[in-house]
């Protein structure tokens, strides 16, 4: 199986938000967490493009189950 791994920038360009708000997405566990690249002493992160993709996707069944309750 094959894995993209997106780089913080990537991300927030994907998500269209600003670091500040990643990083609080992510230390309230609200957003995946990023996993290492290189070893426990390497400082560089990335994450899933598969898990972003996820995550983007539960947003939008979200939205999409309070709009089809909102109009009952």
């Amino acid at each position: 199986m094959s894995h993209k791994i997106l780089r913080k920038p990537d991300v927030l360009a994907k998500l269209g938000i600003k670091e500040t708000l990643f990083k609080k997405m992510i230390k309230a566990g609200a957003f995946p967490g990023p996993i290492l690249l290189g070893g426990e002493d390497a400082k560089a992160t990335g994450w899933l493009e598969s898990e972003v993709d996820a995550w983007i996707d539960q947003k939008i069944a979200e939205r999409d189950a309070i709009a089809a309750g909102g109009a009952q």
